[in-house]
């Protein structure tokens, strides 16, 4: 029973932790508290969105698994923001819930070097300061070198329905103690944070008439850059409204909700608030808009996003009743809260390994953040460096310009968190760099050096983008004839031109796109016929063509900021001894305990007349 890794939870992050450090050769159990909800979609059963997509492309780009079980149990593709630039698109598929979760146990029962174990962890072996085994509920010591800790909602976990509260790390299954107390007591700090969701609906019961259908995309993209299968016969979802008379029956819940009434103590998500927090927050609005989205194709079970709530359930069934089309709706499952533990992410390296505790690294929900593609990546992460740390290998650490996964394990070990943590685009400084399209580019070089890309996919990777750069080039150096383009110009309302230009030049007109332009050179020029057969390059290509100019604005900018992360801070750093420090800088910069003098800049109430002070220091 002695093992390299130990990863305690198969929700999305224990799941990618897993199989990640597996793959690279470490003989690791997954134990959890039940093999058949391993990957459960507990909340919306979607991956992907705004820059949540981005996260899933990268996590397959480096040798992860989420986009590869989403590409083969969605049941409807949309790519968001497709009316924005390219550095907002994002894709998003439903998935069927069941499905997905099956697709994910058939990976980790394939996998060499994995073995899984239904038990429950309820404590940690740690002397010293350093983790060596875990406790099971079944009386078991199980021995690791390294221990990730993927829980979820299940420390401590407590659902809210109305006055009704009961432990629970989601509904239906039991939360899980102990492990909160021992960390605490080994000085890790820890808070709580809440989140919610819908009720389930009985799609039988729902009438689609009164509803606006919402489709996936006509021709559906995926998530991963492998060859799986592309969506045929998609689902719509479908779209409804709250009213005031909505409001007003959910007002009468209030004196009974967990969260007006001061029983919830946790923080819950700014972005994703539950109706009754909306109905507060934007009390101007006299509706809101709601989603009525599938759970899966051999289930009639309905999601309602945008209806979290916590309120009593004949509350939420009243207030149900009067949204168009489902009036008579039946509800399978009220909507709850659920309130749990988590530990402050300032108190972790950047590999995600505790800095008080070692050997133990934490991932997801457990580290503050909110969302499925949140805690893969971080699982992920967690597998990749606990396997290199026994093997003496740096840990792999992102930037802040190589991936939204640098960007989201920046923020969560140099900022912490106040509330859930959702990535957006809004949060990474280079949103251009870290696109959808590119990030096989980015990351697929480094998935191959650390180990979890094989030499046939790297292979396929290099020969896509050497066709992608015969189209760059061949569009930058050929000349477009005036006769040959100028009926596609003028039906544009752009100029026509008046003697040969570059394909590259013109395609810098907004109003133009290469996918309508090569439809009218294809009679005389072949080659703009060949590349039809490479939709993606071709997409890629006119990306890096026309945003040329701004791309390589951000990669100056990315190449500036770097340079302050390679200006190292001794560990042995007394900031409270700098008297020209602020008060704040001193407290924030001991307790985050920053790197470089980049992570320092960084650090919320660190202004950069404090990182001018530092930066003398370090000179002399």
């Amino acid at each position: 029973m002695d093992y390299d890794i130990i990863v305690v939870g198969a929700g999305h992050a224990g799941c990618e932790a897993a199989v990640a450090a597996a793959q690279l050769g470490s003989k690791t159990l997954l134990i959890t508290m039940n093999l058949v909800l391993v990957a459960q979609m507990s909340c919306n059963p979607a991956m992907g969105g705004i820059a949540k997509g981005q996260i899933v492309r990268e996590i397959d780009a480096l040798g992860g698994c989420s986009g590869i079980v989403t590409d083969n149990t969605m049941i409807q593709f949309r790519m968001l923001n497709r009316s924005k630039g390219p550095a907002m698109w994002s894709p998003r598929a439903q998935s069927d819930k069941t499905a997905f979760s099956l697709y994910w146990k058939h990976i980790l029962e394939r996998q060499e070097n994995l073995d899984l174990r239904q038990d429950h962890v309820v404590r940690l072996a740690i002397e010293n300061h350093v983790v060596t085994a875990v406790y099971t509920l079944q009386g078991k010591k199980i021995s690791a070198k390294k221990i990730i800790l993927t829980n979820g909602t299940f420390l401590n976990g407590t659902i809210h329905i109305g006055e009704i509260h009961f432990s629970g790390g989601r509904i239906g299954e039991e939360a899980s103690f102990g492990i909160s107390d021992q960390l605490e007591k080994e000085g890790l700090i820890m808070q709580k944070l809440k989140t919610g969701t819908p009720v389930r609906i009985d799609g039988r019961t729902v009438d689609l008439l009164k509803m606006e259908e919402q489709k996936g995309d006509e021709h559906p993209s995926k998530f991963s850059f492998t060859d799986t299968p592309s969506l045929t016969h998609p689902l719509s979802c479908w779209i409804t409204y709250t009213n005031e008379k909505v409001h007003d029956i959910l007002r009468t819940g209030f004196e009974f909700s967990p969260m007006f009434q001061g029983r919830i103590e946790g923080v819950g998500p700014r972005y994703c608030p539950s109706i009754e927090d909306k109905i507060v927050r934007f009390s101007e609005r006299d509706r809101h808009q709601l989603f009525l989205e599938p759970e899966g194709r051999n289930t009639n079970e309905h999601y309602l996003n945008g209806f979290s709530s916590s309120l009593p359930e004949e509350i939420q069934i009243e207030a149900l009743h009067l949204i168009p089309g489902l009036e008579k709706a039946k509800i399978i499952r009220p909507g709850y809260a659920i309130e749990y533990d988590y530990f402050d992410p300032t108190q972790l390296h950047f590999s995600l390994e505790s800095k008080l505790i070692e050997n133990l690294y934490l991932a997801g929900q457990i580290n503050g953040t909110t969302g499925y593609e949140e805690a893969a990546c971080q699982g992920l992460m967690t597998g990749i460096n606990a396997h290199r740390a026994i093997h003496d290998q740096e840990p792999l650490v992102l930037s802040r310009s190589e991936a939204y996964i640098g960007v989201l394990i920046d923020d969560l070990v140099t900022k912490g968190v106040q509330d859930p943590y959702r990535m957006f685009t809004s949060r990474a400084e280079y949103r251009i760099l870290l696109r959808q399209d590119n990030a096989d580019q980015r990351l697929t070089p480094i998935g191959r050096d650390i180990g979890l890309i094989p030499e046939n996919r790297y292979s396929d990777f290099t020969q896509k983008y050497d066709r992608q750069q015969a189209i760059i080039d061949y569009l930058q150096n050929h000349l477009a004839d005036p006769e040959e383009v100028n009926p596609y110009l003028e039906e544009q309302n752009t100029p026509i031109l008046t003697q040969k230009v570059k394909y590259g030049n013109i395609l810098l007109r907004p109003q133009l796109n290469l996918t309508d332009l090569r439809h009218y050179a294809t009679d005389i020029d072949p080659y703009l016929q060949e590349i039809n057969a490479m939709p993606e390059e071709v997409e890629n290509a006119e990306i890096l063509i026309t945003y040329s100019h701004y791309i390589e604005k951000e990669q100056e900018m990315a190449k500036k900021m770097d340079q302050l992360d390679h200006i190292k801070i001794p560990k042995d750093i007394d900031y409270f001894s700098f008297s020209s420090l602020s008060m704040e800088a001193r407290e924030k910069l001991t307790r985050v305990a920053p790197l470089n003098l980049g992570q320092a800049s960084r650090i919320s109430g660190v202004n950069p007349s404090d990182i001018v002070v530092l930066m003398i220091y370090l000179k002399t």
